[in-house]
């Protein structure tokens, strides 16, 4: 009986032991969640203060699409590629700029041009305010940024836009900026290459910001129609809105990367405008690619090799016409020089008929 009791207690003293552990874990666990969220989503205090944390300096980093971990290093190396699904991450203009360049020489232009509150335009907070935000965020001026440089030992004009600046929306410094890059290429006779990423024109500045889809098609028409020169636009995830309206679409040649989001208006604005469901994907780069509104889509890693290789054939179709240019004008010369030798033959024989009959 003694043993029987002795029993009952150890029992329920393993019981009392085995539901503190538990509970014990369940608390441990809490915290460890709760300190997870605190640092990956955002973590409301009593206070209703909101941390905001930075997740660009971790080791990791995960895919929603394919839900794949990413050791960050490893994906920089991939050039921001997923390795599973072949997504093409967001990449910031400084790392476009290092992928397409050749280093050492790039030369940025209009550094230090910033955008103006000229209709004190404000929302939630001002306009100038979000536009300081943003420059301490991405360490830039504006959402663009412009330059000179060679890719593949090739001298180019180059500009690329920054997402992450107001979501890459064109003001009106963007489209100065644009502008001035196309004008020094058209003097200086340099190939062009804009790759985009925007949400459209930016709505703070109003009327200022559609001007710059105007201004810039413009100074892209002498560029190309007149002057003959070359100009290649990048569409990356997202392009859409007035850049899209304007210069995304405005390329001699059109590249896109994979899967990139491109249109005018969004899904949903169609949608609510014709009252009807529109096919999924239909505004990715390969329903546009098979409806023959872009060139090329190319990956991300083999983007600065196609590019070099159009270079080269647009280098030797110069060379082409300038010897073309050039054999006609021999052509020209040969004829007018034949055309004066008749004359002064016609002239000789004139005068030795006078002579002859004097």
């Amino acid at each position: 009986m003694y043993s029987l009791l002795m029993w009952k207690n150890k029992i329920k003293t393993t019981n009392m032991s085995l539901m503190n552990w538990f509970e014990d874990k369940r608390r441990f666990g809490g915290l460890i969640g709760a300190s997870i969220e605190k640092a990956t989503k955002g973590y409301i205090l009593n206070e209703r203060k909101r941390l905001k944390i930075n997740t660009t300096n971790g080791l990791w980093t995960r895919r929603d699409n394919c839900e794949n971990i990413l050791y960050v290093r490893f994906l920089k190396q991939n050039k921001s590629i997923c390795e599973e699904c072949g997504y093409h991450l967001q990449i910031g203009s400084t790392e476009r700029i290092e992928l397409l360049i050749d280093r050492g020489t790039w030369q940025p232009m209009d550094e230090d041009m910033v955008a103006r509150d000229v209709l004190k335009f404000s929302d939630e907070d001002s306009y100038k305010s979000r536009v300081i935000f943003y420059q301490k965020r991405t360490g830039l001026t504006d959402a663009i940024q412009t330059g000179i440089g060679k890719l593949n030992k090739n001298l180019i004009a180059l500009g690329v836009m920054e997402f992450q600046f107001m979501g890459g929306s064109m003001g009106s410094v963007v489209g100065e900026k644009i502008t001035r890059l196309i004008e020094y290429a058209t003097e200086n006779s340099m190939p062009l290459i804009i790759v985009c990423s925007s949400g459209g024109a930016r709505m703070q500045e109003g009327t200022l910001s559609l001007m710059q889809m105007a201004k810039i098609s413009s100074v892209l028409q002498i560029h190309q129609a007149k002057k003959k020169f070359l100009y290649i636009a990048i569409l990356t995830y997202p392009t859409t809105g007035g850049v899209t309206a304007s210069f995304g679409m405005l390329g001699d040649i059109i590249i896109a990367e994979p899967k990139a989001y491109i249109a005018f208006a969004g899904k949903r604005v169609i949608e609510q405008t014709l009252r009807q469901k529109i096919p999924y994907g239909f505004q990715v780069a390969e329903s546009l690619f098979d409806h023959g509104l872009l060139d090329l889509i190319v990956p991300r890693n083999l983007l600065k090799g196609v590019l070099g290789k159009i270079f080269e054939l647009y280098g030797l179709a110069a060379y082409k016409e300038h010897n073309n240019s050039f054999l006609q004008f021999n052509i020209c010369f040969m004829n007018f020089f034949f055309f004066l030798i008749k004359i002064l033959i016609k002239f000789f024989l004139f005068f030795l008929n006078v002579i002859i009959f004097v």
